[in-house]
């Protein structure tokens, strides 16, 4: 999924948004707060600050701001479990045919939606193809469900039934997919296959708003710009939520919040991190870092020229000193990424020969491009998400400065509101654009076939490749796990040789946690497990 970017804005943001209120004669902060300390008891309460979602439909939702409400709000068939291996949810079991295309899932007799009413077959059903249905707009189906039979027919609008998906009883689902994949129930673990309530969904556009979901939390609050609380949803089929969740809505600065007691979590940015891991500071026993499977990168899309050359790509890529800028504008929080796969996830290799930091050879690949020179490029412009009036980080300053000193070449900045930049970059993404992603499954297919293959949805650099579609599709199919993992390899030194994108780093989340909060967990996929928390006050 698309990594949210919103901390390391967080500041100055915040900044711009209190300016703006004092000017207007109100206070967002005294308001939020307020909201949250008059309606809810506080003793039972986990307290967060956020900016909020930008949608809690499962089957839109496709970036770590929405996906933190989504995963707590809504289930589906199978989840992760502590070791991110697929395990049952809604589905109390399932059975694999010999061939290993045919799933038959048994569902929970006590499986029920927030308002008590039982899950049936019929709803995962309508849920698939509801996803698939080229009305409802999702980006992530043709990504997450196209390996089930019948998908791409409702995705191109030639039928409505996904005719993969057959209705055996009320409790026994039937998945049909084209070929044994070994990552397929890692799939459905993704919001896209989450249930919804079909009575909810036809209740209006903007039915999310009060969801009707099967999971530990549900909505019981949401003050437009101020306070979402969620509750512990008492039919929950699983360990039940033992707090309520309050997410303060840009309600100040986040730091200042956590030391005054107003929030018991919050996320260390680069601006506090000195604070937070000097030992004998305040914090340091509250710090907390949770690895994390993500990859920060800039994009180049080749559709558009320079970068339909590669060479121009590559001597881009040799052009940016990638640890000197990780390291000072990131504070070594962070790792600096020579290749896509994140450290600890299956798939890793340290053997990976990334495009680093080499200067001349960045001069010698860009005089021996189609355009000869710096001076023969056309413009050239990145597209970034910001608001108005807010600088972009301070890292892409570096970068450009590295393409100007080395390459004598000037980039250009275009910001992009957030949720357009989240849901249309495809469409909007200049000559380059700036893009974490988190993996939302831990199997290798899931950063090199989503962002690499072509045509894929998120394939936002318009990369094309048949050598590398073909053996991205004989990886899939692998049944020998090492072989497999050899074939995810070679495709990784394939893309980065290629350079579509230019890896910067692999990231952590660092977190201070109030010493009465336990059970707090962040897994590698970047999903708080809230269900298992517990409070003393």
């Amino acid at each position: 999924m698309q990594k949210n970017k919103l901390f390391n804005l967080i500041n100055l943001l915040i900044v711009t948004v209190v300016i703006i209120a004092l000017v207007a004669g109100c206070s967002p902060l005294r308001t939020a707060v307020q909201s949250l300390d008059s309606s809810v008891s506080v003793d039972r309460t986990l307290r967060f600050w956020d900016s909020g979602p930008l949608t809690l439909d499962p089957a839109i939702s496709s970036e770590m701001s929405s996906h933190t409400y989504v995963m707590q709000i809504f289930s589906g068939l199978v989840k992760f479990d502590s070791e991110l291996k697929p395990v049952p949810d809604i589905a109390e079991k399932w059975e694999v045919s010999e061939d290993g295309t045919i799933f038959t899932f048994y569902l929970r007799p006590n499986a029920k939606f927030h308002d008590g009413n039982k899950v049936t077959s019929a709803d995962i059903k309508y849920s698939l193809e509801r996803a698939c249905n080229p009305q409802t707009g999702s980006q992530t189906a043709s990504i997450y469900l196209s390996d089930i039979v019948g998908v791409k027919d409702v995705l191109e609008g030639k039928n409505t039934q996904i005719s993969g998906v057959k209705i055996i009883d009320d409790s026994t689902l039937k998945i049909n997919i084209d070929a044994p994949k070994a990552y397929f129930l890692s799939k459905l673990a993704y919001p896209t296959a989450f249930v919804v309530d079909k009575k909810n969904v036809e209740s209006g556009r903007n039915w999310w708003r009060n969801p009707n979901g099967t999971g530990p939390l549900k909505l019981n609050k949401w003050n437009e710009g101020a306070l979402i609380l969620l509750s512990p949803n008492p039919y929950y089929y699983g360990q039940k939520a033992a707090v309520n969740v309050a997410f303060y809505i840009l309600a100040g600065i986040p730091m200042s919040l956590y030391e005054r007691d107003k929030i018991d979590v919050v996320e260390v940015s680069k601006t506090y991190i000195d604070r937070a891991t000097d030992e004998a500071g305040p914090f340091y026993d509250q710090l907390h870092v949770f690895p994390e499977f993500s990859l920060q990168y800039i994009g180049f899309n080749t559709s558009k020229p320079p970068f339909d050359d590669p060479l121009v790509r590559q001597a881009f890529c040799y052009a940016v000193d990638k640890e000197r800028i990780t390291k000072l504008t990131q504070k070594d929080m962070v790792a600096r990424a020579s290749g896509i796969i994140p450290p600890g996830m299956p798939g890793y290799s340290k053997d990976i020969k990334g495009l680093d930091y080499d200067p001349e050879k960045a001069k010698e690949l860009l005089a021996k491009s189609k355009y000869g020179s710096a001076a023969n490029l056309p413009p050239i412009t990145v597209t970034v998400p910001g608001w108005g009036g807010i600088d972009v980080e301070d890292y892409l300053g570096a970068v450009i400065l590295c393409w100007k000193q080395n390459l004598g070449v000037n980039v250009s900045v275009r910001l992009l509101e957030s949720n357009a930049f989240h849901y249309n970059l495809r469409e909007e993404a200049d000559e380059l654009y700036t893009l974490g992603w988190i993996a939302d499954y831990p199997d290798p297919q899931n950063f090199l076939y989503t962002l690499f293959y072509t045509g894929t949805e998120y394939n936002y650099s318009h990369f094309s490749d048949k050598q590398l579609d073909t053996l991205l599709d004989q990886a899939a199919v692998e049944k020998d796990y090492d072989k497999r993992i050899k074939l995810y390899q070679q495709a990784e030194q394939m893309v980065v040789d290629a350079a579509p994108i230019m890896p910067l780093w692999f990231s952590k989340n660092y977190m201070l946690i109030k010493s009465n909060v336990h059970n707090f967990d962040i897994d590698p996929l970047g999903v708080p497990r809230l269900n298992s928390v517990t409070l003393e006050r």
